[in-house]
């Protein structure tokens, strides 16, 4: 396997499969061998797109013995169920953010592969931004002085039909909502930059959607076990759409992030080597503000070449399924809270 390409497998070819794809074909690493969905026509197209195999079926593909990781790419409170069958067929996963719905089948997941031996990655691809690297060092160097904001603004436009693409998008029980659907990755990134969050306290809307049963819009008030205070505003309402900005605030520094670009990165201690960190995804495509397919498949190419390092290496990838509890704790935490109306605890804190 040393100097082998690894072959992959997708379970799932709806619309984040596309990326999946374009990411393992681009890379040295890796191969896409086959895909299975229940839809048919759609695996059909899939195949012909891609130039994989269409599989039979979900167990047909576990079956095989050409397959080295799986890719759980289906709806996201099927995640756990399907990846603890990867886990049972011996092969390696990678499975689509949330890593389920609720942390008891979370914690089912990661212990199958606890079992199993094989490795397990959640595919939380925005971690590997660029220009998140030089914040991070700054973070670890003191540069920001005493933590004092880490802050997402998420506004952004999906049109009713967007809901409408498959049944599970406008199901709260499967994990529809922009709360997990499209802001998970971002409150994830204040997590992997800020550490943990004590408590929060949030409110969920339908502002826009009034078909859909499920809410387009979050806010968000944070606590983080370092001092420090948060915000999030999170919308599908919000047209024609804004690109992801997230702010970091200190008593000596400030960054600021919008889409992939570093726009801002001003400390007490001046460096001249900072006038570069702001090229840092300078030329960088479109971050998903207007529309589900407006990405660039570079982030999901770098967190697949980790994992198939950490196979090679066995090591833990990046990205373990304990990293994307965390985040779906916070995000249960802030569905606790809209139902209650007042601050919930987060981690047992």
């Amino acid at each position: 396997m040393e100097n082998k390409r690894l072959r992959f497998g997708l379970i799932g070819t709806g619309l984040v499969a596309d990326f999946h794809a374009k990411a393992l074909q681009a890379s040295a690493e890796t191969t896409l061998v086959a895909a299975c969905d229940p839809n048919g026509e759609r695996l059909a197209k899939f195949a012909k797109t891609y130039g994989c195999e269409a599989e039979s079926s979900t167990e047909a593909m576990l079956a095989r013995k050409d397959l080295d990781v799986i890719s759980v790419l289906t709806p996201n409170a099927t995640h756990a169920e399907l990846g603890i069958k990867v886990a049972a067929a011996g092969k390696h996963c990678l499975v689509e953010k949330p890593p389920d719905m609720t942390l008891e089948k979370t914690d089912r997941l990661i212990a199958a592969f606890d079992r199993s031996g094989t490795k397990l990655a959640i595919c939380l691809n925005c971690r590997f931004r660029k220009a998140l690297v030089p914040i991070r060092e700054a973070l670890a160097q003191g540069r920001f002085g005493t933590l004092l904001s880490g802050d997402v603004y998420m506004k952004w436009f999906r049109p009713d039909s967007y809901y409408h693409l498959d049944s599970w998008r406008s199901s709260r029980e499967h994990g529809a909502g922009v709360t997990v659907q499209q802001a998970f990755h971002y409150y994830d990134l204040l997590l992997y930059l800020l550490g943990p969050i004590s408590r929060v306290w949030a409110r969920m809307d339908n502002l826009a959607h009034p078909g859909v049963p499920v809410e387009d819009s979050t806010t968000a008030l944070f606590e983080y076990a370092n001092g420090a205070r948060g915000v999030m505003q999170a919308s599908t309402a919000m047209y024609p759409g804004s690109d992801l900005r997230i702010e970091i605030n200190g008593s000596k520094g400030t960054a600021v992030l919008v889409g992939e670009r570093l726009v801002r990165f001003q400390f007490e201690d001046e460096r001249p080597e900072d006038a570069a960190v702001l090229q840092i995804g300078a030329q960088q495509g479109p971050t998903g503000a207007a529309g589900a397919a407006s990405f660039q498949y570079f982030e999901h190419q770098y967190l697949i070449e980790d994992l198939c390092e950490a196979i090679r290496r066995n090591r833990d990838p990046r990205i373990t399924g304990r990293e994307g509890r965390k985040t779906l704790e916070l995000a249960l935490a802030m569905y606790d809270s809209a139902e209650t109306g007042g601050w919930v605890s987060v981690g047992g804190a």
